[in-house]
C-alpha cells in the first residue's frame, strides 16, 4: 500500500512538473522570441496546436482519418468573424476574450449534424465521407459569397468596444497571452478527455471495434460523440485564428487545410498526446519559415513526410520517447557516433539534392531571372556542367555513407533494445 502512495505521488509530482513546465513555457515564450515575426509566429502555433491536438482525438485516439477536419476550425473562424462585425456594430454584445467559444460552438453544432452521417462507417468510407463532406462545404464557400466573402474574405477589427481590463487586444501581445491562455486550457481538457471513460473506450473502438460491440458499447455512437468533441475544440482553434488574423477566406475550410492537419499531426506522431503540439509547431515553420527560404517547399514537405512515413511512422514524438528510454538505461552514449555520422553524411546528401533540386526549379520557373540562383549563401549556375556535378557527388557520396552507417545503426540499435527487454524481464522477475 505505501509503495502504491509513493508511486502515485512521484506520477503527480512529474504531471504537475511537466504541466508547469508547459504553462512557463506558453508565458516565457514572447519574452525570449519578442520580435514581431516571432510574435506572429508564436501566435499561430498556439492555435494550430488547438487544432491538431482536436483532429488527433479523431486520428491518433478514434483511429478516424478524416480529410475534412478544416471544415469546423474554418466554419468556426467564420461564425467568430461574423460575430466580431456584429459586436462592432452594437447589434451582439460579446467581449472579445469570449469570441473563441462562439467558435467552439460553431464547430460542435457543425460537428453534431455532419459527424451523425459522417460517423456510420468507420475505416475508409468514414474517410471518404469527410473528404465529400469537406469538399461540399468549400464549394458552397463560392456559391454563398454573402456568408464566405468570396475570394477577398471576410475582414474585421478585433479592437471594437471597450477594453478588456485596460486590455485593448490591439497590440500583438496581448492577442498572443490571449492564445496562450486558451491554448493552455484546451490542451488540459483535451488531455482530461483522454482520461475520461469515452475516451478510454475511443481507444478500445480504435483497437478492437468488434470486441467493444460484445461488450455491448455502440461504436458508431462512441465515434459520434468523439467527433463532437473534437468539432468543439477545433472551433476554437478556428475563432482564436480569425481573431489573430482579422481577416478568414474560403481557404480555410479547404482540403488543402485539412491536407496539412493530417500531414503534421502525422509528423509530430499522433500514437503520443504530445505529438500534435510538435506538429503544430512544424507547420508554423513550414509555413511562415520554410515557404520564405523557396519556393519549393511543399516539395520539401512532401519529402520528409515520405521520409517519416518510411523510417519513423510514429512521427517525432516517438523518435523522443525511443531515445529517451535508451537515457533511462544509461545506453544512449553508445550510439552518439553513430548518430553524429548519420546527421553529418545526411547534411551532406541533402545538401546535394537540395542544391540539384533548387536549380532544377530554378530552370523551370526561374529562367528569365537568369542562369544564377542563391542558395544558403552560395551562388549555383544551372549553365554549369561542374555545379550539376558537384551537387550530385555531393548527394551520391552523402546518401552512399549515410546508408553504410543506418545499416550499422540497425545492428547496434537491435542490439541494445534486445538487452533492454532483458533487463526489464528480469526486474519483473525478481
Amino acid at each position: 500500500m505505501n509503495a502504491l502512495v509513493i508511486n502515485l505521488k512521484k506520477r503527480n509530482t512529474g504531471r504537475w512538473t511537466l504541466w508547469g513546465a508547459y504553462a512557463l513555457l506558453l508565458l516565457a515564450a514572447p519574452l525570449l522570441l519578442s520580435s514581431s515575426l516571432s510574435l506572429t509566429m508564436l501566435s499561430q502555433a498556439g492555435f494550430l496546436v488547438i487544432i491538431c491536438l482536436s483532429y488527433n482525438i479523431l486520428l491518433g485516439q478514434g483511429g478516424m482519418l478524416s480529410f475534412g477536419h478544416a471544415v469546423y476550425s474554418g466554419l468556426g473562424a467564420f461564425m467568430s468573424i461574423h460575430a466580431m462585425n456584429l459586436a462592432s456594430k452594437g447589434t451582439l454584445y460579446i467581449p472579445l476574450p469570449l469570441i473563441p467559444l462562439v467558435g467552439g460552438l460553431a464547430g460542435l453544432v457543425f460537428a453534431i449534424l455532419f459527424g451523425y452521417v459522417t460517423t456510420k462507417k468507420a475505416g475508409t468510407t468514414f474517410a471518404m465521407i469527410t473528404l465529400g463532406v469537406g469538399e461540399l462545404v468549400f464549394a458552397m464557400s463560392l456559391m454563398f459569397p454573402e456568408f464566405f466573402g468570396g475570394e477577398g474574405g471576410i475582414t474585421t477589427n478585433r479592437t471594437y468596444g471597450t477594453t478588456f481590463f485596460g486590455i485593448s487586444f490591439g497590440p500583438q501581445i496581448q492577442v498572443y497571452y490571449l492564445i496562450a491562455v486558451y491554448c493552455f486550457v484546451c490542451t488540459a481538457a483535451m488531455f482530461a478527455f483522454t482520461r475520461t471513460p469515452l475516451g478510454r473506450i475511443l481507444n478500445a473502438v480504435r483497437d478492437n471495434p468488434e470486441r467493444v460491440e460484445f461488450i455491448g458499447y455502440d461504436t458508431q455512437r462512441v465515434r459520434y460523440y468523439a467527433f463532437i468533441v473534437a468539432g468543439f475544440f477545433a472551433g476554437i482553434g478556428g475563432g482564436l485564428a480569425a481573431i489573430n488574423s482579422e481577416i478568414v477566406t474560403a481557404e480555410v475550410v479547404s482540403g488543402l487545410r485539412s491536407g496539412s492537419f493530417l500531414l503534421f499531426t502525422f509528423l509530430g506522431g499522433a500514437t503520443f498526446f504530445f505529438g500534435p503540439i510538435i506538429g503544430a509547431g512544424l507547420l508554423v515553420l513550414a509555413l511562415v519559415w520554410l515557404s520564405e527560404l523557396t519556393m519549393a517547399w511543399l516539395l520539401y514537405v512532401g519529402l520528409i513526410f515520405m521520409f517519416m512515413v518510411m523510417f519513423a511512422p510514429g512521427g517525432v514524438a516517438s523518435l523522443i520517447m525511443m531515445n529517451l528510454r535508451l537515457v533511462q538505461f544509461g545506453r544512449l552514449k553508445e550510439l552518439a557516433w553513430l548518430y553524429l555520422g548519420l546527421s553529418v553524411t545526411a547534411i551532406i546528401g541533402l545538401l546535394g539534392a537540395f542544391a540539384a533540386l533548387e536549380m532544377l526549379y530554378h530552370l523551370q520557373l526561374k529562367s528569365a531571372l537568369g542562369a544564377e540562383l542563391e542558395f544558403l549563401g552560395m551562388a549555383l549556375n544551372t549553365q554549369s556542367l561542374m555545379t550539376w556535378l558537384y551537387a550530385g557527388l555531393l548527394g551520391i557520396i552523402g546518401f552512399s555513407l549515410f546508408e553504410l552507417l543506418r545499416r550499422r545503426f540497425a545492428l547496434q540499435w537491435g542490439v541494445i533494445q534486445n538487452d533492454i527487454e532483458n533487463q526489464i524481464k528480469q526486474r519483473e522477475s525478481s
